[in-house]
């Protein structure tokens, strides 16, 4: 079969583009979360796990968080278990906690395990209450009335992180393992809580000091009020932005979670689009990427 130059002058481009990235990130910790289209579409599921075998394979230290409400919200329709949410978070009693539990620390973890593993990686799944890896607090949300005043929902057993346990993630990042962790937290007492994967990604991020905090989603990231991507934003370009309306509304919680995270020790956080194939390469080893990049460019300079 005759060599195609132009194929291989492409394979050529792609690779010298990435080897500076490669260079550079060999021996970082790169935390991912995982959620949305990537998580649901066969080819995108396939192209993600490929992309940390990858990460892995260079001399990275991928840290996957995982999330699954869609499936949550499946298995508790077919077990005729109502859902209820407040300012959408699930209210969780003890009956959908069980199902939570069944569905992030079990089926989902477990298939995200198996494709990892497929696709040539060394992959371990593991919850926030193994090793008491994420201590949990409960989380209470406040309210306002018309009124003015102020209440505090109880949204049952929904926590928030109070402290993460290292010691297993260390472990794993000396090894050639990938950690793929299910938001599930324990209290002192062993009380089990359901937390937002993001929060989870973002506390992991802080306590591992990783290079990148990485948020798939099913947007193409921040856009501007033309619909334009923007990105290589600092943090008080973001809160320029929030002040000004353009991020607003169902972005926040995210973009907070970022802020967050590049304000700790976080190098940068990354919000890409997951309906992308290979996001996270992309992201990573090209100039242009896919979605839209925060760090804290004035502690940078400061540091230089």
């Amino acid at each position: 079969m005759p060599l195609d130059l132009a194929a291989a002058k492409n394979i050529a481009n792609v690779l010298t583009e990435a080897l500076p990235y490669i260079q550079k990130f060999t021996g970082c910790t790169i935390v991912v979360k995982y959620g949305g289209n990537a998580m649901t579409d066969e080819t995108l599921k396939n192209s993600f796990a490929r992309d940390i075998v990858m990460m892995k394979l260079v001399g990275m230290n991928p840290v996957v968080v995982h999330g699954g409400g869609p499936q949550i919200g499946s298995l508790l329709e077919k077990l005729n278990i109502k859902s209820e949410f407040i300012d959408g978070q699930r209210v969780t009693d003890s009956q959908t906690m069980d199902v939570v539990e069944m569905v992030l620390g079990g089926l989902v973890n477990q298939e995200i395990v198996a494709l990892l593993n497929k696709n040539g990686g060394k992959a371990i799944g593991i919850t926030g209450k193994d090793g008491n890896l994420i201590r949990a607090t409960k989380l209470l949300k406040k309210k306002a009335g018309e009124d003015g005043s102020h209440k505090m929902l109880d949204l049952g057993q929904v926590g928030r992180v109070e402290k993460i346990n290292t010691e297993v993630l260390r472990m794993m990042e000396n090894s050639d393992f990938i950690p793929v962790i299910a938001p599930i937290g324990v209290d002192e007492n062993g009380a089990t809580y359901n937390i937002n994967a993001d929060t989870v990604a973002g506390e992991i991020a802080k306590v591992l000091g990783a290079e990148k905090l990485m948020l798939l989603t099913n947007i193409s990231g921040v856009l501007d009020k033309q619909g334009n991507v923007l990105t290589g934003l600092s943090t008080a370009q973001v809160d320029e932005l929030i002040a000004d309306g353009t991020i607003y509304g169902g972005m926040l919680p995210k973009i907070n979670c970022a802020l967050d995270a590049v304000n700790n020790g976080v190098t940068s956080a990354h919000i890409i689009d997951g309906r992308v194939e290979h996001a996270v390469l992309l992201e990573i080893f090209t100039h242009t990427g896919v979605g839209t990049l925060i760090s804290n460019i004035r502690k940078t300079e400061e540091e230089a």
